[in-house]
């Protein structure tokens, strides 16, 4: 393996040699308790399993048959979950055939952010992160299960899911993914009428028309945002059936998927020693993920989301620790917002299959990993095919199918990832490099200071923003309004760099993944709202992002900037945050979350 990838999980283990050993030893002694249903009182036993056929009652209890609980993020608000909605039974018929039986143990919440983005319930979605969570391990504190089957693909629901099931460490888990839906009109046409729009060249009619033709159908948003980048990272982990991610949910090969899922489930109960997925998910199965993430461009927001996943299991990282790592790894795709190309074009390349054989063949993935298919990290290097009596496997060819999409590791599209961590006078923060220009690495302009999206995409509408700026959008941290994604300054953005201004964003709120070409240093830490550098920014302060050097920097002299006060976001607009849209419920987690770098835990 790359010497770096060695060191950076070494010491990642030594950070966690405490907290980790605290964790294993929760998981242990769940495990060496009887089963449920042996367990339990005999009201418990009956309440548990009231409204089960009588059969399956007899099956679970008499015959102590294997015992899946099924959680469940079904909902018809996301296109990528609604192919859920018929996944309950397929897993019940399959699970009968092997002698097993299925409850469906919760339901979760799962918000779409395409719906919010730009809206009051935006503020809603980080924290919906660790709902999903506690949802999870309310679900599964009906502690008669003897493993999971997690049903979610998007953005915060799949961090969620696994932080949850982390809480029940004692349990093999497989997720088990609905798929992406097909192309429609391209991700680069798509952002061509939304720039159109902002600039007031089409009205809402041909808006709308062109975003219905690139969200028309179920499955999973096509671009490589945080969804897409939920499903690689599982694949790089082992978590789900390998080369399950990218087939479409309505294809005859995704029901078979689906089987092999419970039937993977079933068979990780007898491998409960090394699969329960308190065991599963150590240093090296997090590093994995880490590394895939950078190999593929992947979304930003899981630099928050895996810091507290992997707190979950008592692995400590951070973003030193992402940094480092994409130093040493070659990117090898290119999917919007990084490339022209959709997640399934991407998979008619070679999908996560060709990634994890060129990531492990060059020494970035740690190979030895155990992982919920039997035959470990291997199993994920081929892709699945229908074939008599149910799947088979077959090896990838050696090139990529196109290889202005995916690349080989020894001729990557860069020999580094795609992220940089930016320091500096401003505090910490991170920019997605693979999507943005080389010659938009570096900018210095002066800057132009908001304290909300909608202050900034109003002075874009008066024209007040037509000159080279770095745009300082504060107050969007998790403290102050749960760090809403403000993916809807992206158009105005890159209007402005298309006319040939030096454009950058400053902000310590987050990106939607599938934002690009702007370079945009993000989630800065400490926020605002936290006494962080960014409240003694000013109007026409000149700010320099380095995304060569790593730096993110007010030029300011060193006496002025020491005696600055920072400023407040006013009574009206903390006021405005804190209500309406059920914002009132989330008010404890806003004071108790943890910054961005801490991965906005709300629960430790």
């Amino acid at each position: 393996m790359k010497s770096v990838i060695q060191e950076v999980t070494q010491r990642i283990a030594e950070r966690s040699a405490a907290t980790r050993r605290a964790y294993l030893e929760v998981v242990e002694g769940m495990a060496r308790r009887p089963r449920g249903a042996d367990r339990m009182g005999c009201a418990n036993v009956a309440h548990a399993f009231a409204a089960l056929p009588a059969s399956d009652k007899l099956r679970v209890v008499a015959e102590r048959a294997p015992h899946l609980g099924v959680v469940t993020a079904y909902n018809d608000m996301l296109s990528a979950h609604q192919p859920y909605e018929g996944f309950p039974a397929v897993i019940r018929d399959e699970a009968r055939r092997r002698g097993a039986t299925v409850q469906v143990a919760g339901g979760v919440p799962a918000m779409c952010d395409g719906v919010t983005q730009g809206q009051p319930g935006m503020e809603l979605s980080l924290f919906s992160r660790d709902t999903i969570a506690m949802g999870t391990a309310v679900a599964l504190s009906h502690d008669v299960f003897d493993a999971a089957l997690l049903l979610g693909v998007c953005d915060k629901i799949v961090p969620g899911l696994l932080i949850g099931a982390l809480h029940f460490g004692h349990l093999p888990c497989v997720f088990v993914p609905a798929g992406p839906m097909s192309s429609g009109l391209s991700n680069n046409d798509k952002a061509k009428v939304r720039e159109q729009f902002a600039q007031g060249l089409v009205g809402r009619e041909a808006l709308l028309a062109a975003e219905s033709a690139a969200y028309h159908g179920p499955g999973t948003c096509t671009f490589y945002g945080t969804a897409n980048s939920n499903q690689m990272l599982l694949e790089a982990m082992g978590l789900h059936v390998p080369g399950a991610a990218f087939i479409h949910p309505h294809a005859e090969l995704r029901e078979e998927l689906t089987r092999e899922a419970v039937r993977t489930a079933l068979r990780g109960i007898e491998r409960a020693e090394q699969v329960a997925i308190g065991r599963l998910v150590d240093e090296r199965v997090i590093v994995n993920a880490m590394v895939a993430l950078l190999a593929t461009g992947g979304s930003t927001n899981h630099l928050i989301h895996w810091v507290a996943v992997a707190r979950a299991a008592g692995i400590l990282i951070d973003w030193n620790d992402f940094s480092d790592l994409s130093a040493a790894v070659p990117l090898l795709a290119r999917v919007y917002p990084n490339g022209s190309a959709d997640v399934n074009q991407f998979q008619a390349a070679g999908g996560p299959g060709f990634v994890i054989r060129e990531l492990i063949d060059h020494g970035c993935l740690h190979a030895d990993v155990a992982t919920v298919a039997e035959g470990g990290l291997a199993a994920y290097t081929r892709v699945p095919v229908r074939a008599p009596g149910g799947l088979a496997w077959q090896d990838l060819p050696g090139d990529s199918g196109d290889d202005t999409v995916l690349r080989r590791a020894d001729r990557p599209f860069s020999s580094t990832g795609g992220l940089k961590l930016l320091r500096g006078n401003l505090g910490r923060s991170v920019i997605k490099t693979s999507a943005v220009p080389e010659d938009r690495h570096v900018v210095e302009a002066p800057a132009r200071v908001f304290d909300s999206q909608e202050d900034m995409l109003a002075a874009f509408n008066r024209g007040e923003l037509e000159r080279d700026v770095v745009v300082v959008v504060r107050f969007q941290g998790p403290r102050a309004n749960g760090m809403p994604e403000l993916h809807k300054l992206t158009p105005p953005l890159a209007v402005l760099q298309g006319k040939g201004y030096k454009v950058a964003l400053v902000t310590d709120g987050r990106m939607s993944g599938a934002s690009g070409k702007v370079p945009a240093a993000i989630h800065v830490s400490p926020e605002a709202l936290a006494g962080g550098p960014l409240g003694k920014v000013r109007d026409g302060d000149l700010i320099r992002l380095d995304a060569v050097a790593g730096t993110l920097e007010a030029l300011v002299d060193e006496a002025t900037w020491a005696t600055r006060e920072g400023a407040l976001p006013s009574a009206e607009q903390a006021h405005a945050h804190g209500r309406g849209l059920g914002r009132e419920l989330f008010a404890g987690m806003r004071r108790n979350v943890l910054s961005a770098e801490e991965g906005a835990c709300t629960w430790l």
